[in-house]
Protein backbone atom coordinates (compact mmCIF):
# COMPACT_ATOMS: atom_id res chain seq x y z
CA UNK A 1 0.00 0.00 0.00
CA UNK A 2 1.31 3.53 -0.73
CA UNK A 3 2.39 5.57 2.24
CA UNK A 4 1.11 9.08 2.90
CA UNK A 5 3.73 11.42 4.27
CA UNK A 6 2.82 14.43 6.35
CA UNK A 7 4.26 17.93 6.23
CA UNK A 8 7.45 18.69 8.09
CA UNK A 9 7.39 21.45 10.69
CA UNK A 10 9.67 24.48 10.23
CA UNK A 11 13.03 24.63 11.99
CA UNK A 12 11.82 26.67 14.99
CA UNK A 13 9.06 24.19 15.74
CA UNK A 14 11.48 21.32 15.14
CA UNK A 15 13.89 22.74 17.73
CA UNK A 16 11.08 22.98 20.25
CA UNK A 17 10.00 19.46 19.34
CA UNK A 18 13.51 18.05 19.78
CA UNK A 19 13.62 19.51 23.29
CA UNK A 20 10.14 18.15 24.09
CA UNK A 21 11.08 14.66 22.92
CA UNK A 22 14.35 14.78 24.87
CA UNK A 23 12.33 15.64 27.99
CA UNK A 24 10.32 12.43 27.51
CA UNK A 25 13.38 10.36 28.35
CA UNK A 26 13.49 11.93 31.79
CA UNK A 27 9.73 12.25 32.27
CA UNK A 28 8.92 8.56 31.82
CA UNK A 29 9.22 6.30 34.84
CA UNK A 30 11.83 4.02 33.29
CA UNK A 31 15.58 3.45 33.59
CA UNK A 32 17.38 4.70 30.49
CA UNK A 33 20.95 3.59 31.26
CA UNK A 34 22.43 0.25 32.29
CA UNK A 35 24.59 -0.05 35.39
CA UNK A 36 28.24 -1.11 35.05
CA UNK A 37 27.32 -4.46 36.64
CA UNK A 38 24.66 -5.16 34.02
CA UNK A 39 26.92 -4.12 31.14
CA UNK A 40 29.77 -6.27 32.45
CA UNK A 41 27.49 -9.28 32.78
CA UNK A 42 26.19 -8.78 29.23
CA UNK A 43 29.74 -8.54 27.87
CA UNK A 44 30.75 -11.86 29.39
CA UNK A 45 27.47 -13.77 28.99
CA UNK A 46 27.78 -16.81 26.76
CA UNK A 47 25.43 -19.55 25.66
CA UNK A 48 26.52 -23.19 25.81
CA UNK A 49 26.95 -24.82 22.41
CA UNK A 50 23.77 -26.75 21.52
CA UNK A 51 24.03 -30.38 20.45
CA UNK A 52 21.87 -29.77 17.36
CA UNK A 53 23.58 -27.96 14.47
CA UNK A 54 21.21 -26.42 11.91
CA UNK A 55 23.66 -24.04 10.28
CA UNK A 56 23.07 -25.72 6.93
CA UNK A 57 19.39 -24.67 7.00
CA UNK A 58 19.01 -21.39 5.05
CA UNK A 59 17.08 -19.34 7.61
CA UNK A 60 16.16 -15.72 6.82
CA UNK A 61 14.82 -12.86 8.95
CA UNK A 62 12.02 -10.42 8.07
CA UNK A 63 11.79 -7.16 10.01
CA UNK A 64 11.41 -3.39 9.55
CA UNK A 65 14.25 -1.67 7.71
CA UNK A 66 17.32 -1.14 9.86
CA UNK A 67 16.33 -3.48 12.71
CA UNK A 68 19.17 -4.89 14.78
CA UNK A 69 17.29 -6.73 17.56
CA UNK A 70 16.28 -9.73 15.44
CA UNK A 71 14.23 -12.18 17.52
CA UNK A 72 13.02 -14.54 14.78
CA UNK A 73 14.26 -16.32 11.69
CA UNK A 74 12.40 -18.88 9.60
CA UNK A 75 12.77 -21.47 6.88
CA UNK A 76 9.84 -22.69 4.76
CA UNK A 77 9.82 -25.96 2.87
CA UNK A 78 7.26 -27.95 0.88
CA UNK A 79 6.79 -31.47 2.26
CA UNK A 80 4.54 -33.72 0.18
CA UNK A 81 1.21 -31.94 -0.11
CA UNK A 82 1.96 -29.81 2.96
CA UNK A 83 4.75 -27.80 4.49
CA UNK A 84 7.48 -27.78 7.09
CA UNK A 85 8.08 -24.50 8.91
CA UNK A 86 11.14 -23.96 11.05
CA UNK A 87 10.81 -20.90 13.29
CA UNK A 88 13.93 -19.95 15.22
CA UNK A 89 13.79 -17.67 18.28
CA UNK A 90 16.80 -15.91 19.81
CA UNK A 91 17.94 -18.05 22.75
CA UNK A 92 17.81 -15.31 25.38
CA UNK A 93 17.29 -17.83 28.24
CA UNK A 94 20.77 -19.20 27.46
CA UNK A 95 22.39 -15.77 27.87
CA UNK A 96 20.55 -14.33 30.89
CA UNK A 97 21.54 -15.81 34.25
CA UNK A 98 18.48 -16.17 36.51
CA UNK A 99 18.94 -13.99 39.57
CA UNK A 100 21.82 -12.07 37.99
CA UNK A 101 22.17 -8.34 37.38
CA UNK A 102 20.87 -8.53 33.83
CA UNK A 103 17.82 -10.55 34.91
CA UNK A 104 16.97 -8.04 37.65
CA UNK A 105 17.33 -5.09 35.27
CA UNK A 106 15.14 -6.76 32.63
CA UNK A 107 12.42 -7.25 35.24
CA UNK A 108 12.57 -3.52 36.01
CA UNK A 109 12.18 -2.62 32.33
CA UNK A 110 9.69 -5.23 31.13
CA UNK A 111 10.09 -4.45 27.44
CA UNK A 112 12.03 -2.37 24.94
CA UNK A 113 10.66 1.17 24.69
CA UNK A 114 10.67 2.86 21.28
CA UNK A 115 11.15 6.62 21.05
CA UNK A 116 11.26 8.98 18.09
CA UNK A 117 15.05 9.24 18.37
CA UNK A 118 15.88 5.63 19.18
CA UNK A 119 15.00 2.97 21.72
CA UNK A 120 15.52 2.09 25.38
CA UNK A 121 16.32 -1.62 25.09
CA UNK A 122 15.26 -4.38 27.46
CA UNK A 123 18.78 -5.85 27.40
CA UNK A 124 22.16 -4.18 26.77
CA UNK A 125 22.76 -3.64 23.06
CA UNK A 126 25.82 -5.89 23.06
CA UNK A 127 23.32 -8.69 23.62
CA UNK A 128 20.06 -7.52 22.03
CA UNK A 129 21.61 -6.07 18.87
CA UNK A 130 24.67 -8.26 18.56
CA UNK A 131 25.56 -11.53 20.29
CA UNK A 132 22.02 -12.85 20.85
CA UNK A 133 20.44 -11.23 17.78
CA UNK A 134 19.87 -13.50 14.76
CA UNK A 135 21.94 -11.32 12.45
CA UNK A 136 22.64 -12.54 8.94
CA UNK A 137 25.86 -14.47 8.45
CA UNK A 138 26.42 -14.97 12.19
CA UNK A 139 26.48 -18.25 14.13
CA UNK A 140 23.80 -17.99 16.79
CA UNK A 141 22.13 -20.24 19.40
CA UNK A 142 18.37 -20.40 18.94
CA UNK A 143 15.26 -22.18 20.13
CA UNK A 144 13.92 -23.73 16.95
CA UNK A 145 10.27 -24.70 16.57
CA UNK A 146 9.56 -27.19 13.79
CA UNK A 147 6.00 -27.45 12.49
CA UNK A 148 4.41 -29.96 10.13
CA UNK A 149 1.41 -28.48 8.29
CA UNK A 150 -0.99 -29.95 5.77
CA UNK A 151 -2.01 -28.10 2.62
CA UNK A 152 -4.81 -26.34 4.51
CA UNK A 153 -2.38 -24.94 7.10
CA UNK A 154 -3.45 -27.26 9.92
CA UNK A 155 -0.57 -28.13 12.28
CA UNK A 156 -0.22 -31.88 12.74
CA UNK A 157 2.88 -31.78 14.95
CA UNK A 158 5.40 -29.39 16.46
CA UNK A 159 8.55 -29.58 18.56
CA UNK A 160 11.06 -27.13 20.02
CA UNK A 161 14.80 -27.75 20.27
CA UNK A 162 17.91 -25.80 21.20
CA UNK A 163 20.09 -25.50 18.09
CA UNK A 164 22.87 -23.57 16.40
CA UNK A 165 21.73 -21.63 13.31
CA UNK A 166 23.07 -19.08 10.80
CA UNK A 167 20.64 -16.75 9.05
CA UNK A 168 21.46 -16.22 5.40
CA UNK A 169 19.73 -12.89 4.74
CA UNK A 170 18.07 -9.99 6.57
CA UNK A 171 14.95 -8.98 4.64
CA UNK A 172 12.68 -6.00 5.23
CA UNK A 173 8.93 -5.79 4.64
CA UNK A 174 8.93 -3.34 1.73
CA UNK A 175 11.59 -5.07 -0.37
CA UNK A 176 10.14 -8.50 0.54
CA UNK A 177 6.69 -7.45 -0.71
CA UNK A 178 8.29 -6.15 -3.89
CA UNK A 179 10.08 -9.48 -4.39
CA UNK A 180 6.89 -11.46 -3.92
CA UNK A 181 4.88 -9.18 -6.20
CA UNK A 182 7.53 -9.75 -8.88
CA UNK A 183 7.24 -13.53 -8.48
CA UNK A 184 10.75 -13.93 -7.08
CA UNK A 185 11.19 -17.63 -6.16
CA UNK A 186 13.44 -16.82 -3.23
CA UNK A 187 13.28 -17.85 0.45
CA UNK A 188 9.83 -16.27 0.82
CA UNK A 189 8.22 -18.05 -2.12
CA UNK A 190 6.04 -20.24 0.13
CA UNK A 191 5.13 -17.48 2.59
CA UNK A 192 2.01 -16.24 0.72
CA UNK A 193 0.61 -19.79 0.52
CA UNK A 194 1.36 -20.69 4.14
CA UNK A 195 0.28 -17.28 5.40
CA UNK A 196 -3.00 -17.42 3.48
CA UNK A 197 -3.66 -20.95 4.77
CA UNK A 198 -3.07 -19.85 8.35
CA UNK A 199 -5.33 -16.82 7.85
CA UNK A 200 -8.03 -19.21 6.62
CA UNK A 201 -7.53 -21.28 9.77
CA UNK A 202 -7.91 -18.12 11.84
CA UNK A 203 -11.18 -17.39 10.07
CA UNK A 204 -12.41 -20.95 10.66
CA UNK A 205 -11.62 -20.61 14.39
CA UNK A 206 -13.60 -17.39 14.56
CA UNK A 207 -10.55 -15.18 15.05
CA UNK A 208 -10.48 -11.48 14.24
CA UNK A 209 -7.76 -9.03 13.24
CA UNK A 210 -8.10 -5.27 13.63
CA UNK A 211 -5.14 -4.21 11.44
CA UNK A 212 -5.50 -0.47 11.95
CA UNK A 213 -3.16 1.71 9.88
CA UNK A 214 0.13 2.44 11.64
CA UNK A 215 1.06 5.99 12.65
CA UNK A 216 4.83 5.89 12.93
CA UNK A 217 7.04 8.73 14.12
CA UNK A 218 10.18 8.78 11.99
CA UNK A 219 13.32 10.86 12.09
CA UNK A 220 14.57 12.02 8.71
CA UNK A 221 18.27 12.08 7.79
CA UNK A 222 18.34 15.85 8.38
CA UNK A 223 17.14 15.27 11.97
CA UNK A 224 13.59 16.52 11.47
CA UNK A 225 10.62 14.45 12.64
CA UNK A 226 7.62 13.31 10.66
CA UNK A 227 4.65 10.95 10.94
CA UNK A 228 4.06 8.24 8.38
CA UNK A 229 0.72 6.51 8.11
CA UNK A 230 0.54 3.24 6.26
CA UNK A 231 -1.54 0.14 5.88
CA UNK A 232 0.17 -3.16 6.85
CA UNK A 233 1.57 -4.95 3.82
CA UNK A 234 0.31 -8.46 3.00
CA UNK A 235 3.78 -9.87 3.74
CA UNK A 236 3.51 -8.50 7.29
CA UNK A 237 0.22 -10.30 7.86
CA UNK A 238 1.63 -13.58 6.50
CA UNK A 239 4.75 -13.21 8.64
CA UNK A 240 2.61 -12.46 11.71
CA UNK A 241 0.79 -15.75 11.17
CA UNK A 242 4.06 -17.66 11.70
CA UNK A 243 4.52 -15.90 15.03
CA UNK A 244 0.90 -16.53 16.05
CA UNK A 245 1.26 -20.21 15.17
CA UNK A 246 4.34 -20.42 17.41
CA UNK A 247 2.58 -18.61 20.26
CA UNK A 248 -0.34 -21.04 20.04
CA UNK A 249 2.07 -24.00 20.11
CA UNK A 250 3.82 -22.56 23.17
CA UNK A 251 0.47 -22.19 24.92
CA UNK A 252 -0.39 -25.79 24.10
CA UNK A 253 2.92 -27.04 25.55
CA UNK A 254 2.47 -25.13 28.78
CA UNK A 255 -1.17 -26.12 29.18
CA UNK A 256 -0.25 -29.77 28.73
CA UNK A 257 2.39 -29.37 31.45
CA UNK A 258 0.00 -27.32 33.65
CA UNK A 259 2.60 -24.62 34.19
CA UNK A 260 3.25 -21.39 32.35
CA UNK A 261 1.99 -17.97 31.33
CA UNK A 262 -0.65 -17.15 28.71
CA UNK A 263 -1.64 -13.97 26.93
CA UNK A 264 -5.42 -13.75 27.27
CA UNK A 265 -8.21 -11.45 26.17
CA UNK A 266 -11.91 -11.83 27.04
CA UNK A 267 -14.53 -12.06 24.33
CA UNK A 268 -16.60 -8.88 23.89
CA UNK A 269 -19.90 -8.95 25.75
CA UNK A 270 -23.29 -8.36 24.14
CA UNK A 271 -23.30 -4.72 25.21
CA UNK A 272 -20.03 -4.09 23.35
CA UNK A 273 -21.34 -5.93 20.28
CA UNK A 274 -24.59 -3.95 20.30
CA UNK A 275 -22.73 -0.65 20.62
CA UNK A 276 -20.51 -1.61 17.68
CA UNK A 277 -23.55 -2.61 15.59
CA UNK A 278 -25.11 0.79 16.19
CA UNK A 279 -21.85 2.52 15.24
CA UNK A 280 -21.59 0.58 11.96
CA UNK A 281 -25.19 1.45 11.13
CA UNK A 282 -24.53 5.13 11.82
CA UNK A 283 -21.57 4.94 9.45
CA UNK A 284 -23.66 3.35 6.72
CA UNK A 285 -21.63 0.13 6.82
CA UNK A 286 -23.92 -2.02 8.99
CA UNK A 287 -22.82 -5.27 10.59
CA UNK A 288 -26.04 -7.15 11.18
CA UNK A 289 -25.10 -10.83 11.26
CA UNK A 290 -22.19 -13.26 11.15
CA UNK A 291 -18.93 -13.10 13.08
CA UNK A 292 -17.33 -9.73 13.65
CA UNK A 293 -13.97 -11.07 12.46
CA UNK A 294 -15.47 -11.95 9.06
CA UNK A 295 -17.07 -8.51 8.86
CA UNK A 296 -13.75 -6.75 9.57
CA UNK A 297 -11.92 -8.90 7.03
CA UNK A 298 -14.36 -7.95 4.28
CA UNK A 299 -14.09 -4.18 4.76
CA UNK A 300 -12.88 -2.26 1.70
CA UNK A 301 -9.59 -0.60 2.65
CA UNK A 302 -10.08 2.05 -0.04
CA UNK A 303 -13.40 3.11 1.51
CA UNK A 304 -12.94 6.35 3.53
CA UNK A 305 -15.44 5.03 6.08
CA UNK A 306 -13.37 1.93 6.83
CA UNK A 307 -11.06 3.81 9.22
CA UNK A 308 -13.96 5.04 11.41
CA UNK A 309 -15.34 1.48 11.44
CA UNK A 310 -11.98 0.07 12.55
CA UNK A 311 -11.62 2.75 15.21
CA UNK A 312 -15.06 1.78 16.52
CA UNK A 313 -14.08 -1.90 16.44
CA UNK A 314 -11.12 -1.20 18.73
CA UNK A 315 -13.55 -1.37 21.65
CA UNK A 316 -13.98 -5.09 20.90
CA UNK A 317 -10.25 -5.75 21.43
CA UNK A 318 -9.87 -4.68 25.05
CA UNK A 319 -8.93 -6.38 28.29
CA UNK A 320 -5.79 -8.21 27.17
CA UNK A 321 -3.57 -9.42 30.01
CA UNK A 322 -1.48 -12.29 31.31
CA UNK A 323 -2.55 -15.27 33.36
CA UNK A 324 -0.05 -17.56 35.12
CA UNK A 325 -0.62 -21.07 36.42
CA UNK A 326 1.29 -23.88 38.10
CA UNK A 327 -0.43 -27.19 38.80
CA UNK A 328 -3.93 -26.22 37.77
CA UNK A 329 -5.09 -24.88 34.39
CA UNK A 330 -7.08 -21.62 34.76
CA UNK A 331 -10.67 -21.33 33.58
CA UNK A 332 -10.25 -18.49 31.10
CA UNK A 333 -7.35 -19.41 28.82
CA UNK A 334 -8.34 -18.02 25.42
CA UNK A 335 -7.16 -14.96 23.55
CA UNK A 336 -10.50 -14.01 22.00
CA UNK A 337 -9.15 -12.24 18.91
CA UNK A 338 -7.01 -15.28 18.07
CA UNK A 339 -9.82 -17.62 19.18
CA UNK A 340 -7.35 -20.00 20.84
CA UNK A 341 -5.00 -20.19 23.81
CA UNK A 342 -1.91 -18.14 23.03
CA UNK A 343 1.40 -17.16 24.63
CA UNK A 344 3.96 -14.47 23.99
CA UNK A 345 6.99 -16.54 23.08
CA UNK A 346 8.60 -15.08 19.95
CA UNK A 347 10.23 -11.78 21.04
CA UNK A 348 12.51 -12.45 24.05
CA UNK A 349 15.02 -9.77 23.07
CA UNK A 350 12.30 -7.11 23.38
CA UNK A 351 9.74 -8.50 25.85
CA UNK A 352 10.40 -9.96 29.30
CA UNK A 353 7.60 -12.55 29.53
CA UNK A 354 8.78 -14.47 26.43
CA UNK A 355 11.89 -15.70 28.26
CA UNK A 356 9.71 -17.52 30.80
CA UNK A 357 7.48 -19.09 28.14
CA UNK A 358 10.46 -20.30 26.10
CA UNK A 359 12.36 -21.72 29.08
CA UNK A 360 9.28 -23.62 30.26
CA UNK A 361 8.44 -24.93 26.77
CA UNK A 362 11.99 -26.16 26.19
CA UNK A 363 12.14 -27.95 29.55
CA UNK A 364 8.78 -29.71 29.29
CA UNK A 365 9.49 -30.67 25.67
CA UNK A 366 12.60 -32.47 26.92
CA UNK A 367 10.61 -34.28 29.60
CA UNK A 368 12.05 -32.14 32.39
CA UNK A 369 10.18 -30.04 34.96
CA UNK A 370 9.85 -26.32 34.36
CA UNK A 371 12.92 -24.44 35.66
CA UNK A 372 12.58 -23.55 39.32
CA UNK A 373 13.56 -19.92 38.70
CA UNK A 374 10.68 -19.59 36.23
CA UNK A 375 8.13 -21.26 38.51
CA UNK A 376 9.18 -19.25 41.54
CA UNK A 377 8.72 -15.92 39.73
CA UNK A 378 5.63 -16.65 37.62
CA UNK A 379 3.37 -14.65 39.91
CA UNK A 380 5.44 -11.50 39.31
CA UNK A 381 5.00 -11.49 35.54
CA UNK A 382 1.48 -10.05 35.09
CA UNK A 383 2.29 -7.04 37.25
CA UNK A 384 5.67 -6.43 35.62
CA UNK A 385 4.20 -6.63 32.12
CA UNK A 386 1.20 -4.47 32.97
CA UNK A 387 3.49 -1.79 34.37
CA UNK A 388 5.78 -1.81 31.34
CA UNK A 389 2.82 -1.91 28.95
CA UNK A 390 1.30 1.19 30.52
CA UNK A 391 4.68 2.92 30.33
CA UNK A 392 5.06 2.04 26.63
CA UNK A 393 1.53 3.18 25.77
CA UNK A 394 2.00 6.48 27.58
CA UNK A 395 5.36 7.05 25.91
CA UNK A 396 3.99 6.31 22.45
CA UNK A 397 0.99 8.61 22.94
CA UNK A 398 3.12 11.44 24.32
CA UNK A 399 5.59 11.12 21.43
CA UNK A 400 2.90 11.15 18.75
CA UNK A 401 1.07 14.07 20.39
CA UNK A 402 4.21 16.22 20.45
CA UNK A 403 5.11 15.45 16.84
CA UNK A 404 1.54 16.11 15.69
CA UNK A 405 1.54 19.49 17.44
CA UNK A 406 4.78 20.43 15.67
CA UNK A 407 3.47 19.33 12.27
CA UNK A 408 0.26 21.34 12.71
CA UNK A 409 2.05 24.44 14.01
CA UNK A 410 2.45 26.09 10.55
CA UNK A 411 -1.33 25.84 10.02
CA UNK A 412 -2.37 28.02 12.98
CA UNK A 413 -5.20 30.29 11.87
CA UNK A 414 -5.86 28.30 8.72
CA UNK A 415 -8.89 26.16 7.83
CA UNK A 416 -8.39 22.39 7.97
CA UNK A 417 -10.65 19.61 6.67
CA UNK A 418 -11.01 16.46 8.78
CA UNK A 419 -13.03 13.25 8.83
CA UNK A 420 -15.01 12.47 11.97
CA UNK A 421 -13.94 9.10 13.39
CA UNK A 422 -15.82 8.90 16.66
CA UNK A 423 -18.09 11.16 18.71
CA UNK A 424 -16.71 12.01 22.15
CA UNK A 425 -19.27 13.77 24.26
CA UNK A 426 -21.51 16.65 23.29
CA UNK A 427 -20.39 18.34 20.08
CA UNK A 428 -16.83 16.95 20.26
CA UNK A 429 -15.27 14.19 18.21
CA UNK A 430 -12.08 12.37 17.32
CA UNK A 431 -11.17 13.56 13.84
CA UNK A 432 -8.63 12.46 11.24
CA UNK A 433 -6.74 15.05 9.21
CA UNK A 434 -5.34 13.60 5.99
CA UNK A 435 -2.36 15.89 5.43
CA UNK A 436 -0.57 16.16 7.76
CA UNK A 437 -1.66 12.72 9.02
CA UNK A 438 -2.90 13.74 12.46
CA UNK A 439 -5.64 12.43 14.73
CA UNK A 440 -7.08 14.94 17.19
CA UNK A 441 -10.11 15.83 19.29
CA UNK A 442 -12.04 18.85 18.07
CA UNK A 443 -15.42 20.60 18.40
CA UNK A 444 -17.95 19.68 15.72
CA UNK A 445 -21.37 21.11 14.79
CA UNK A 446 -24.46 19.61 16.47
CA UNK A 447 -25.78 16.60 14.59
CA UNK A 448 -22.41 15.63 13.11
CA UNK A 449 -22.06 11.90 12.50
CA UNK A 450 -19.00 9.62 12.17
CA UNK A 451 -17.71 9.49 8.61
CA UNK A 452 -18.66 13.08 7.79
CA UNK A 453 -16.14 15.73 6.76
CA UNK A 454 -15.94 18.85 8.91
CA UNK A 455 -14.14 22.13 8.41
CA UNK A 456 -12.06 23.28 11.38
CA UNK A 457 -9.75 26.17 12.17
CA UNK A 458 -6.52 25.51 14.07
CA UNK A 459 -6.31 28.08 16.86
CA UNK A 460 -3.17 26.99 18.69
CA UNK A 461 -0.56 24.35 19.46
CA UNK A 462 1.60 23.55 22.49
CA UNK A 463 4.46 21.36 21.33
CA UNK A 464 5.93 20.83 24.80
CA UNK A 465 2.58 19.59 26.12
CA UNK A 466 1.59 17.83 22.89
CA UNK A 467 -1.78 19.58 22.62
CA UNK A 468 -3.65 21.30 19.79
CA UNK A 469 -6.77 23.45 19.81
CA UNK A 470 -9.40 23.77 17.08
CA UNK A 471 -12.51 25.84 16.55
CA UNK A 472 -15.42 24.60 14.46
Amino acid sequence: MPQRRSHVAPSAAQSELAAALADLRTDIDAPTEFSPEVLAEAETASAPAPDLDLRDVPFVTLDPVGSRDLDQAFHLEARGSGYQVRYAIADVPAFVEPGGAMDAEARRRGQTLYLADGAIPLHPRVLSEDRASLLAGQKRPALVWTFALDDAGIVSSHRVERALIRSREQLDYTSAQRMLDAGDPGPLALLPRIGAARLAQEQDRGGASLNLPDDEVVQRPDGRYDIERREPLPVEEWNAQLSLMTGMAAAERMLDAKVGVLRTMPAPDEQAFERFRLQTEALGRPWRQGRYGDYLRELDRSDPLTLPVLEAAASLFRGAGYVVFDGQVPTDIEQAAIAAPYAHATAPLRRLVDRWALAICLAVSNGAPAPSWARDSLSELPGLMQQSGQRASRLNADTVNRVEAALLHPLIGQPVEATVIELRGENRAAVQIADPAVTATAPVPPGTRPGETVRLRLTGTDIAAGTVEFAA
